[in-house]
């Protein structure tokens, strides 16, 4: 597997993303981090800068520009990760049917992926999701509520659950 490495710009700033050759979304990262992320998922694939799609662009573009259900419309595949299988993959698949404008708890998010009471591990899991944004990690939230554990940060997690109409504050 060939993925295309891609810096875009955000309202959030730059995004780093991977796709592979269909044009799917392998991986984003909020910056630094991407290829480390990518070497870890997809340990076989050759990594080279290009130019991401333009269908995956457009549908960044779409979103920030106020289309919220624009994500969900970006493809993207988990196929042949590391992961396998297991309930990691089982928690990065269940983050795509989280709907937009909601968040769910950590313990919610490891009862949908079949493991109720399991809320430590899926936050494991989420640390390691592959593609941030597209498979939305920043809708999950504590417990209480809480604004916690956002790989790029809590400033683009308030952000991004602003702009998706979960934050009214």
């Amino acid at each position: 597997m060939i993925l295309t490495l891609s810096t875009l710009p955000s309202p959030i700033g730059p995004l780093a993303v991977a796709c592979d050759e269909d044009g799917s979304v392998r991986g984003v990262s909020f910056g630094e981090g991407l290829e480390r992320s990518m070497r870890r998922t997809w340990p076989g694939a050759t990594l080279a800068a290009g130019e991401a799609p333009a269908a995956m662009r457009a549908g960044l573009e779409a979103y920030f520009a106020g289309d919220r259900a624009a994500l969900a419309r970006i493809d993207w595949s988990l196929d042949g990760a590391s992961a396998g299988d297991g309930f990691q993959v089982r928690v990065w698949r269940a983050l795509a049917e989280v709907p937009v404008g909601t968040t769910i708890s950590y313990g919610e998010m490891a009862k949908q992926a079949g493991e109720p009471g399991a809320a430590q591990a899926a936050g494991v899991a989420l640390n390691r999701n592959p593609i941030p944004l597209v498979l939305p990690c920043h809708r999950v939230v504590g417990a209480d509520g809480a604004m916690v554990g956002f790989g790029g940060g809590l400033e683009r997690k308030t952000w991004l659950l602003r702009h998706e109409g979960a934050l009214l504050i």
